[in-house]
């Protein structure tokens, strides 16, 4: 028997639900033995935060001899014993896997020659697969319809419904069509968002190459739940990506209110509803509408998950914004209690599964905006030793921006030098240089001459104009917005703290 990696066993069974975990144990041990070495051996994988075989072999042996190859067709065993529980339970748990279910029984039935019982498991079928839009689904059912028509030579049924069942072929293939066009011109264009937001000219002619895809017009005949939400979902999604935000929030806000319309797909599948209302999250802070982000954090945490991945998605994109609503208000000690709760919250899931990579960015804020510049090194360096690939390379050369700063505030002109120079190499070979980017490295070049109080003065507000001058330039404006540089500046030129700009321009912001 071939033998399951100890590793691939640990994820699988640590992916669990309580309510798979509780479904698996009375599957494999309905009489609660405690001599079953299955559930010995589950319940001491489910135990451990790391993975270890020999503590495991001790708790399923005890003072019994161990062979390796029993041990190893154990696992191996528990492995497939835990993959066919998972099978019933999505059975019992999932529309589609009762779809699937009733066609696998039109399939046994059909070998028996039971017609009539085929026909019974196709009426369930056809009733779930409609009221859920399973076109692929659906397909099948009509195939089995002239299937069974053609066994029971019912040519009275193949002469009236031939014609009609051809249509409804033809019509559930392009709805089939659209939905998978559809999908994949939205994963092409987050892919595209992903790797650079810098939106220079050629990307905004691939934007607008987007905009004018036939498939868009193609969707709109169709009334469909899943093709409406894909094509405003990919709407939405291309005005973000043209910086067309009050655009962006009106097509995120209708998303959302689709999708609240039609309660059971949401009891089926919450992920696309939780990517959905992320978005519209973001819309109403880009708008400036903080009341509506307060309102629609509190319910992006009362979603109700179906699966694991849910719930880390939901604690992800909850925390996400959650920090990033610190950091725009200038709040860090607010930011830091959300900080530090999230990370609490975070040891309930494996280690695997969750990754603090796209956290980073948000650690270094909420610590460089308290003033501490040793936290917030900790994890720009954190950052910056992530490997290297082609998502968000924007992001990359930001947070050696964001590392001259730090090592700037810290005093540590010495090192600064090198570093603006390593710097400097990185953007060239990124062949990606801001203008605000040059400004900054030099002020931080010319700081570091011998200069007096009115000299210093004099060079701050020069990059507090420049900076200033730059945001007219919406490309400069959307890099420097990542992180709020007109605040730094403003805090080095005022001698006020970074924390009381950021919350005085907040303040601003909500007046106007």
């Amino acid at each position: 028997m071939a033998k399951t990696p100890s590793k691939k066993l640990f994820r699988l069974v640590k992916s669990l639900l309580g309510s798979e975990r509780r479904y698996f144990k009375l599957a494999v041990n309905p009489t609660g033995d405690k001599s079953n070495k299955y559930t010995t051996l589950f319940d001491g994988i489910w135990e451990q935060e790391e993975f270890n075989d020999v503590v495991l072999q001790s708790l399923v042996y005890g003072s019994e001899p161990i062979e390796s190859r029993k041990y190893s067709e154990l696992k191996n065993y528990l492995y497939g014993q835990i993959l066919k529980s998972l099978q019933g339970y999505d059975t019992n748990a999932s529309v589609i896997y009762k779809v699937r279910n009733y066609l696998l029984n039109v399939k046994v039935l059909f070998k028996r020659s039971l017609f009539a019982d085929c026909q019974e498991e196709l009426k369930k079928a056809e009733k779930l697969a409609n009221q859920y839009e399973l076109f692929a689904e659906q397909l099948e059912i009509l195939s089995w319809k002239k299937e069974l028509a053609y066994s029971r030579t019912d040519i009275t049924f193949l002469d009236k419904n031939l014609d009609l069942i051809a249509e409804k072929e033809i019509h559930f293939l392009e709805c089939q069509r659209i939905l998978v066009g559809l999908r994949n011109l939205f994963f092409r264009l987050l892919v595209e968002l992903r790797k650079d937001v810098s939106r220079n000219k050629e990307q905004q002619k691939k934007l607008e190459q987007f905009s004018k895809n036939p498939l868009l017009k193609e969707a709109e005949k169709y009334e469909y739940y899943y093709i409406e939400v894909m094509r405003l979902r990919f709407i939405s999604l291309l005005h973000f990506a043209k910086s067309e935000i009050d655009e962006f929030y009106d097509s995120s806000k209708i998303l959302v209110k689709k999708m609240e319309g039609y309660p059971h797909f949401l009891r089926e599948d919450v992920a696309e509803y939780i990517s959905a209302l992320n978005n519209h999250l973001i819309a109403c802070g880009r708008t400036k509408k903080y009341q509506k982000v307060e309102n629609y954090l509190g319910k992006m945490k009362d979603i109700k998950p179906i699966t694991k991945d849910d719930e880390l998605k939901i604690h992800r994109q909850y925390y996400v914004v959650m920090l990033r609503y610190c950091i725009e208000k200038g709040d860090f000690e607010k930011g830091l209690e959300v900080l530090l709760k999230h990370k609490k919250e975070v040891e309930k899931f494996p280690k695997f599964s969750f990754t603090k990579n796209s956290f980073f960015f948000q650690y270094f804020s909420i610590y460089f905006g308290l003033g501490d510049f040793e936290g917030a090194l900790f994890y720009l360096n954190e950052w910056l030793n992530q490997p290297r690939n082609v998502e968000r390379q924007d992001l990359q050369s930001l947070a050696r921006i964001l590392n001259l700063l730090t090592h700037y505030e810290m005093g540590n002109t010495i090192l600064l030098h090198s570093l603006i120079r390593s710097t400097k190499r990185f953007l060239k070979k990124e062949n990606r240089i801001y203008q605000f980017e040059l400004k900054i490295m030099d002020f931080f070049i010319e700081m570091g001459k011998p200069l007096s109080k009115k000299e210093k003065k004099q060079i701050t507000k020069l990059l507090q104009k420049q900076l200033d001058d730059l945001l007219l330039n919406p490309e400069e404006k959307r890099m420097m917005n990542l992180f709020n540089f007109s605040a730094w500046i403003e805090s080095k030129a005022s001698g006020d703290s970074f924390a009381k700009v950021v919350q005085n321009q907040f303040r601003e912001e909500l007046a106007t």
